[in-house]
């Protein structure tokens, strides 16, 4: 079976994407060509002009704009409505896992932004995503990162609380009761997924139409997988631990006590979660991974449900 690696639709052998993948991307492109980069290409790019860019990070990054003229993403240094990350020498099948991960987001009802997989000239994959701070007409949301928000930077990012998250939300959201119940629905995904990695910088406020609340989904990865011995399940500390959690600490602690969501609240996350499992075992089967980290994904989702008490 083939799939296409914008929408996962089921495409013939002959095809690369499938029509409704192309038109997410513009209704006037009929085709897109491979980026003209190999995988190794692309992260020497990256390189190059990464003290060009303001995105930056651990894995390469690259930013591009689509040009439908010649139906192809194109490199650019400024002004790119798309940032672009190509395999890592670091985590395997990064891209991969990253646009499944965004995938599941969606599903569970947390906004992501249009993203997908691109083929490059070696027929390596590189994970696309569309930049959510700017409208139609190029004109610039407010955005800032909870470490802006906190005072922190790229060095001190993993030195903060889930419990302080809680205050910046309070402080800044123009509506914080329901920001604080799509942090832990957000919160819940990422331990679910094996995302040990949502450091200050993950998380972001963004202004639109008047109205301050959580940016969309960025950085949405199952690190577990994608790093060698895994010693944490959480970046930021969480009831004072960072391993070892259980859902006592995630529920009867965070979601209670220092989020102080009601019991009608909670109980809808969390059965959206568990309406959601069999939609990304479906995901997963037709996701871009290898079969090995397709089992290692399926095996963490499962035993994170039953940390949480959830029927997997």
């Amino acid at each position: 079976m083939r799939y296409c690696p914008i929408t996962y639709d089921e495409i013939n052998q002959n095809e690369k994407y499938a029509k409704r993948g192309l038109k997410l991307l513009s209704p006037k492109l009929t085709k897109l060509l491979d980026i003209d980069f190999t995988a190794k290409e692309l992260q020497n790019e990256a390189l190059a002009r990464a003290d060009k860019m303001s995105i930056q990070g651990v894995q390469p990054k690259l930013s591009a704009v689509l040009d439908v003229g010649n139906n192809c993403f194109k490199l650019v240094d400024k002004g790119g409505l798309y940032i672009l990350k190509p395999q890592s020498a670091l985590y395997e099948q990064a891209p991969e896992n990253e646009d499944l991960s965004m995938r599941m987001a969606k599903i569970v009802g947390i906004e992501v932004p249009l993203h997908g997989l691109v083929y490059s000239k070696d027929e390596s994959l590189t994970y696309f995503i569309k930049r959510f701070d700017r409208g139609p007409r190029k004109q610039k949301f407010a955005m800032e990162d909870f470490a802006q928000l906190a005072g922190f930077d790229r060095e001190t990012k993993y030195r903060y609380s889930m419990e302080k998250l809680a205050y910046l939300i309070e402080q800044y959201a123009t509506f914080p009761a329901i920001e604080k119940a799509e942090l832990l629905l957000r919160v819940l995904f990422n331990f679910l997924i094996g995302n040990e990695d949502m450091h200050l910088k993950n998380y972001a406020l963004i202004t639109r139409n008047g109205k301050t609340a959580l940016a969309p989904a960025f950085d949405f990865i199952n690190s577990t997988i994608a790093i060698k011995h895994p010693k944490e399940e959480i970046a930021l500390t969480l009831n004072g631990k960072k391993r070892n959690l259980r859902r006592t600490d995630f529920i009867d602690y965070y979601a209670f006590e220092i989020l102080k969501l009601n019991q009608l609240v909670v109980n809808d996350k969390l059965v959206l979660i568990e309406n959601a499992k069999n939609a990304w075992l479906s995901l997963i089967d037709k996701s871009f991974l290898s079969g090995i980290l397709k089992q290692k994904y399926y095996k963490i989702l499962e035993d994170r449900f039953k940390i949480l008490g959830l029927s997997f």
